[in-house]
């Protein structure tokens, strides 16, 4: 694959359970991420069993995964600020390089 046109970042998954969007929307901006998309009725098999979120009847008790794209410098910050975030929710945190065509989207 030709990348001479693509610039290196950060892809951050975060899956947390809907009434956690809000604070991790306030984690991401104070540490200078400028958006995200939010997936909802995300379904998985984790360390609280399986979770199905197409049953529930409202988008607060679904899981959701939260898709953000930062600078390099800015993933440790973010990393951090949800780690601390995890030792009191429960969710999961995944982390990845990844490449954009647009870096003026995520400044």
């Amino acid at each position: 694959m030709k990348m001479d046109h693509l610039h290196a970042m950060t892809k951050l998954e975060i899956v947390v359970n809907g009434d956690d969007v809000a604070a991790v929307d306030g984690l991401l901006r104070a540490a200078g991420a400028t958006g995200y998309t939010v997936l909802g009725g995300v379904s998985g098999l984790g360390h609280g069993g399986f979770h199905q979120g197409s049953l529930h009847f409202n988008d607060r008790d679904t899981q959701r995964m939260i898709v953000c794209v930062v600078a390099d410098g800015q993933a440790d910050v973010v990393v951090d600020a949800l780690r601390h975030f995890f030792a009191d929710h429960a969710g999961v945190l995944f982390v990845s390089p990844t490449f954009v065509s647009r870096p003026e989207y995520f400044q």
